[in-house]
């Protein structure tokens, strides 16, 4: 019993007298979401932002890859509506001319937007 006592002992007595201040493992908890953050995070969110607008400035004639892998070229932009003018959105369907089909594709599928499509 005695050895119990002592091992009981050993263990609880660096929790009694050890817990001195907490502001350190803030700290660290502090510092590793700020390298998330900076690192991870926040470019991600700009690429997403890039994305979104280049997606919004679609125009006729564009080069596009959709989510699918198709290549295509814009040939109409059939907007929605809100609030009775037309307003661009990521559900606008986009026609798209690939190879010798046309295809149909919301905006929100669209993964790359390239410059004009070359002269042919």
């Amino acid at each position: 019993m005695n050895l119990l006592a002592t091992l009981f002992a050993q263990t609880a007595a660096p929790a009694a007298g050890g817990g001195g201040s907490f502001a350190p493992f803030l700290f660290q908890i502090a510092a590793i979401f700020g390298i998330f953050y900076f690192l991870m995070i926040r470019p991600q969110q700009k690429q997403r932002k890039k994305h979104e607008a280049d997606i919004m400035a679609i125009k006729k004639g564009d080069q596009i890859v959709t989510s699918g892998g198709i290549v295509g070229e814009v040939l109409h932009i059939k907007e929605g509506m809100k609030e009775g003018a037309p307003a661009p959105g990521m559900g606008d369907h986009i026609t798209i001319k690939s190879g010798e089909s046309r295809l149909i594709v919301t905006r929100g599928r669209i993964a790359a937007v390239g410059g004009e499509a070359p002269a042919s």
